[in-house]
C-alpha cells in the first residue's frame, strides 16, 4: 500500500466503539470518540424511527438482536475499517423499545478528507444492516404490527 502524500501518515483505522446496547444512542458522543488530529472530516449517521413504513403509522419499534450481534458487529466494523482510508470509527446499534425519533443505530467515522469518510460511513450501514442479526419489530397506529427482516 502506497502512502497516500496528502497525508503524513497512513490512516490510523483505530475501532474506538462497537456495541449493541439497550442505552440510547448518542451521535454526538460517536463523533467525539473519532476525533483525530489527522482527520480533516468526521461524518455521522443516526438512523432514526420514523413515524412511517409503506404508507402506514408506525407508534413505535422493538429491536430484538441475537446473542452474537455484538461479536457480529465488532467484526464487521473492523473489516470495513481494515478496508477503508479512515482514522477512526464508532458504531453502536441499540435494542429494546424505541419510540419515533429515538436513535436506533449511530455511526461516525473520521478521515483525512470528506470523501473517504463519507464512503466509508455508508459502506458501514449497508454492511451492519446486511449483516447484523438484529430483527424490528413494528407497531402500527391501526393496532396491527409486523416483524422486518427476521428469518
Amino acid at each position: 500500500m502506497s502512502l497516500d502524500t496528502s497525508r503524513r501518515s497512513e490512516p490510523a483505522r483505530r475501532v474506538v466503539r462497537t456495541a449493541v446496547t439497550a442505552d440510547a444512542l448518542d451521535v454526538d458522543e460517536h463523533a467525539r470518540l473519532v476525533g483525530d488530529a489527522a482527520a480533516g472530516a468526521v461524518v455521522t449517521f443516526a438512523g432514526v424511527v420514523r413515524d412511517h413504513d409503506h404508507g402506514r403509522a408506525v407508534l413505535d419499534l422493538e429491536y430484538t438482536g441475537h446473542p452474537s450481534a455484538a461479536d457480529v458487529l465488532a467484526a464487521v466494523v473492523a473489516r470495513v475499517s481494515a478496508q477503508e482510508a479512515v482514522d477512526a470509527v464508532a458504531v453502536s446499534h441499540r435494542l429494546g423499545h424505541l419510540a419515533v425519533g429515538d436513535c436506533a443505530l449511530a455511526v461516525a467515522v473520521s478521515a483525512a478528507h470528506r470523501a473517504e469518510a463519507f464512503a466509508a460511513c455508508a459502506r458501514l450501514v449497508d454492511e451492519v444492516k446486511e449483516h447484523l442479526p438484529v430483527w424490528k419489530r413494528q407497531r402500527f397506529a391501526d393496532g396491527t404490527s409486523e416483524w422486518v427482516a427476521c428469518p
